[in-house]
């Protein structure tokens, strides 16, 4: 049988934040298959800061193997990474089919975009492993590091987790068998149900084509017009109902929608509301510009210096010196993740981007948006 590789275009920067990778258990499993296997925890953490700083181009999914191109910052050469994941055997496939055919409710929890645990207990039962585990992920890629795997294959192997929480079918692709066909082997009777069951009737129809669901509106709709009860303010009604609304509709979108702590929650209404900032008052307004040029991202660099990889800020101090006239500046200052040349100031992220600031009354002040090269960056500041 014959499957098609899927592409995925690429991640953004910053597309999640810092700690746990993988939002379901089984995208988890994956990580863990990942983090189990390697012997060199420095180049693991590196992948991760590389997954979230989108160094990893469009990924290929197809049976037996995970592609993508990866960018590497320090050497500035892009690599052709393979992560290889043993397909399935036909009779395993078969074994697999017969089993979760048996039960319904294990093919509508994967159409629904659910692996649930008993169904991986019901393939193990077949003698069938889904995830993997240690030793069996097999990276490969052609840059001078001997690790395995290297940080260009753990970026990858990283990004993959976020495509399986969204979609555990990409799982069942890597093992060797796609959505369609998997549906087509419970349809040929290789997958056979109790007679009169509903559920084999059920797949043994043609699928339905249903209709497209009503485009989203380009905007919240406005508040209604509505008596406000006596003690409540209708500034802050409406400014709540408008939050939950945009909040509501990233959510339906597939934009991660963060539970954020009270102070970035703050920053966050701040920012997005000029009655709440009006509330809070001056004092965060720095702040309210680290939010508005980057999200959690700029409030985490305007609040917390940390330590990036020495090489990583010499490399960029080089650069920023050597560039063409009219671009070029001062050695500057390294401090931390921060460098500074008179009024001018850049501030690399854990995502991997390079902020700028500048001096305002004795402060360092956003000054736009982060950038992937701190030559961008400074050149924004000279702008």
């Amino acid at each position: 049988m014959s499957v098609p590789a899927r592409g995925f275009p690429a991640f953004p920067a910053a597309a999640r934040r810092a700690g746990q990778f993988a939002r379901s258990w089984w995208g988890r499993a994956w990580v863990k298959a990942l983090e189990d296997t390697a012997l060199d925890e420095g180049q693991l953490r590196q992948g991760r800061r590389y997954a979230r700083a989108g160094y990893v181009g469009a990924i290929t999914a197809a049976p037996g193997r995970l592609s993508a191109t990866v960018q590497d910052y320090e050497d500035d050469t892009a690599y052709h990474t393979v992560v290889r994941l043993e397909p399935l055997s036909g009779a395993e496939w078969d074994r697999f089919a017969r089993q979760i055919g048996a039960e319904a409710g294990h093919i509508a929890a994967l159409l629904d975009g659910d692996m649930p645990s008993s169904l991986v207990d019901a393939a193990a039962d077949a003698g069938v492993r889904l995830l993997p585990e240690i030793g069996d992920l097999d990276p490969d890629c052609p840059c001078p590091g001997f690790e395995l795997p290297c940080r260009h294959a753990a970026a990858l192997a990283y990004q993959t987790s976020w495509l399986l929480d969204a979609d555990p079918f990409v799982l069942l692709l890597i093992r060797g068998r796609d959505q369609s066909g998997l549906l087509d082997s419970l349809r040929s009777g290789r997958a056979p149900a109790p007679a009169g069951d509903p559920a084999a009737a059920a797949f043994a129809r043609p699928p339905v084509d249903l209709p497209d669901p009503p485009p989203l509106p380009d905007a919240p709709p406005a508040a209604l017009s509505v008596p406000p009860a006596p003690g409540v303010d209708p500034a802050v009604v409406e400014m709540l109902v408008a939050d939950a609304a945009a909040r509501a509709r990233a959510a339906l979108l597939g934009d991660a929608v963060p539970d954020h702590p009270r102070w970035p929650d703050t920053v966050r209404w701040a920012a997005a509301h000029p009655v709440a900032h009006a509330r809070i008052g001056s004092g965060v307004d720095r702040a309210v510009a680290a939010w508005r040029a980057a999200g959690d991202e700029g409030l985490d660099v305007l609040e917390h210096p940390w330590s990036p990889a020495a090489t990583t800020m010499a490399h960029a101090r080089d650069v920023l010196v050597h560039q063409e006239e009219g671009v070029a500046a001062e050695p500057g200052a390294v401090w931390r993740n921060r460098w500074t040349s008179g009024a001018h100031q850049l501030r690399y992220s854990r995502e991997g981007r390079w902020h700028p600031y500048r001096e305002r009354d004795g402060q360092w002040w956003p000054a736009g948006p982060a950038q992937r090269d701190p030559v961008a960056a400074l050149q924004l500041l000279q702008s």
